[in-house]
């Protein structure tokens, strides 16, 4: 059985030490409230959730699954989900990070991240439930009227009820343009959806009565395209404008996928036969709605794969400790012991280091990105909102495309260090290597993630959140450019943005001559990108380590870790570069008759 425990202390090392949140939500309107003892109760309880009651079930839903039964389209989730949803809806734990006006805390999103990495760290499977009706919170409450705030909003903030995306199709992907599902237009006002959408991640499920369904589908007339898209509410319990919930809606899951990892997380094919339901924003301006929960899970998903990152290394730690085998080359490290424990040998030690450094390192990016998202929702300041929505925008496809490809390096080092053990279901290993590979893949693949990077966020829009990073870590190299203490940390990472800023440059100026260009050398510029944000990131761990009260221990902890990133992770942007330089021809050249 896999082990967990909360990260409470790098927690509150990230949010007070390296981020100051105190001093950043007493200034900003709404967010005074998250005090000190208030951050710290709720990450105690949040801890005390995720450990007792979500991390129990993990193995156990994993080896259960779910349930669908095709004669009344339902679907039963493994045994103790839905009592662990219950409590989750008791503990107030659904509205934390909602607004007030629809019967949430209000509390900041950079807290509701630290909650959600435990939970997706103690159970991902489980986690998916909320993390939808999320997304759907989000589109509701920025696109939908006040009527549909108050139907469907405040039931999604209190638990009574969940939502999902539904924007997969048969036939189409990430290329929504082809999307073929139809909403036809009635006389009250609501429209008939029918179509078939697969890949819907808690699309059937036993946890509530009602579940609300996003869906994006086409007008009668519509432009062709993703310009001819438009969003409905549909939810399985037809809900009218009053609030009143009448009969069962024609939709239904029709089955249920059998999936290489997440199986206590139901992934439906759901079949939409002229339903009820209602437009969300403008016809045929779908693609803005939907793009609001796509962005809030994304976000999601890099932080799932900081739990499985943070979960691979816990469980990797504890059996280096305990596992003997052989002795360390430089003699034996406990001569009272039959051998060494595995934690002696170098290789080991670098893959426990990598993972300590991407969890540690992945939890600041993280919760970085959270923190510019309550800045620019909060701040008084135009110029301050402004400049933290580029940067949250900026580095959402790095949160998402880097954390979740750290999680398969992670989960597969946990593989190589239990050897054996780790590829038996005993030990659970085995299943936080299945679960992280999906990571890469929903919300957007990694490619995807690059093009947005480097085609949207880069180029489209002439690189300002890059211009705002990038100063960030100029003047953090500037102002501590006379500490001796953080010499070998600051020179490196001033080169290594210096660096980023020209290679983005060339790339641009590339792509103008060959539009090729960018498509070949966005998934390096994502690992760059990350890589070198990463850096800076533990830069600011260890300076604000030597500042803090943390114990000797902790803060030498902090540096040799940060020792080990800028000596033997960092390097890796070298190859990225490299094959960045070597431009396009290499990809595209071969015509396709020869990949026979």
């Amino acid at each position: 059985m896999s082990r967990y425990t909360a990260p409470l202390a790098d927690l509150r090392f990230a949010l007070y030490d390296v981020l100051d949140v105190e001093s950043v939500y007493r200034r900003l309107p709404d967010c005074e409230a998250a005090t000190r003892d208030v951050i710290d109760a709720v990450l105690d309880e949040a801890a005390k959730f995720a450990e007792q009651v979500l991390a129990p079930l993990n193995q156990t839903g994993d080896a259960e699954g779910c349930q669908f039964d095709a004669a009344t389209h339902s679907v039963r989730t493994p045994k103790g989900f839905k009592e662990a949803f219950a409590k989750y809806v008791d503990g107030g734990w659904t509205g934390l990070t909602a607004d007030e006006a629809f019967g949430g805390q209000a509390l900041p999103q950079t807290l509701g991240a630290a909650f959600k990495e435990m939970i997706d760290a103690a159970n991902l499977s489980w986690g998916n439930y909320p993390m939808l009706s999320h997304g759907a919170s989000s589109a509701l409450e920025h696109h939908g009227e006040d009527w549909q705030r108050e139907v469907f909003l405040k039931p999604l903030v209190s638990g009574q009820w969940t939502g999902t995306m539904c924007l997969t199709e048969p036939h189409c992907g990430t290329d929504l343009g082809l999307l073929k599902t139809k909403a036809e237009p009635t006389a009250d006002g609501s429209y008939r959806v029918s179509g078939t959408k697969i890949f819907i991640t808690a699309g059937e499920h036993d946890f509530v009565d009602n579940i609300l369904h996003l869906v994006l589908a086409r007008l009668p007339g519509a432009p062709a395209g993703v310009k001819g898209i438009s969003l409905f509410i549909v939810p399985k319990f037809k809900v009218g404008k009053d609030g009143k919930v009448g009969a069962r809606n024609t939709l239904a899951c029709g089955s249920i996928e059998h999936k290489m990892g997440i199986k206590g997380s139901a992934t439906c094919v759901m079949n939409f036969d002229a339903a009820e339901g209602w437009l969300i924003g403008q016809p045929n301006k779908g693609l803005v709605a939907m793009f609001t929960m796509m962005n809030t899970a994304r976000l999601a998903v890099g932080l799932q794969g900081l739990g499985l990152t943070e979960r691979a290394y816990q469980n990797s730690l504890a059996y280096a400790r305990e596992r003997l085998q052989m002795r360390a080359l430089s003699g034996p490290k406990y001569p009272d012991k039959a051998a060494d424990p595995l934690i002696v040998h170098a290789d080991v030690r670098r893959m426990l280091l990598t993972q300590k450094a991407f969890a540690e390192g992945g939890r600041l990016l993280g919760l970085y990105a959270y923190m510019q998202e309550d800045i620019s929702k909060h701040s008084e300041d135009a110029a301050e909102r402004e400049r933290a929505e580029a940067l949250v925008s900026f580095l959402t496809p790095i949160v998402k495309g880097l954390l979740t490809e750290m999680a398969i390096e992670c989960t597969y080092d946990a593989l190589q260090i239990l050897g054996g053990h780790g590829y038996i279901v005993e030990h659970g290993i085995e299943q936080f290597a299945r679960d992280a590979r999906i990571t890469t893949l929903y919300e957007g693949t990694t490619q995807i993630q690059a093009l947005d990077l480097l085609g949207r966020k880069v180029m489209q829009l002439q690189g300002v959140g890059l211009k705002h990073f990038l100063a960030e870590i100029g003047a953090f190299c500037a102002s501590h450019a006379n500490d001796a203490a953080l010499t070998e940390f600051v020179g490196p990472l001033g080169v290594a943005a210096k660096a980023w800023g020209e290679l983005t440059l060339d790339l641009g100026k590339r792509a103008m001559a060959n539009s090729e260009e960018m498509g070949a050398a966005a998934y390096d510029y994502l690992f760059y990108s990350g890589y070198i944000a990463l850096a800076y990131l533990w830069a600011r761990s260890v300076a604000a380590a030597d500042a803090s009260s943390q114990s000797a221990g902790f803060r030498e902890a902090k540096r040799h870790t940060a020792r080990f990133y800028f000596a033997r992770i960092l390097p890796r942007i070298q190859t990225h570069a490299a094959a960045m330089k070597s431009g396009a021809s290499t990809l595209v050249d071969m015509p396709d008759a020869q990949f026979g």
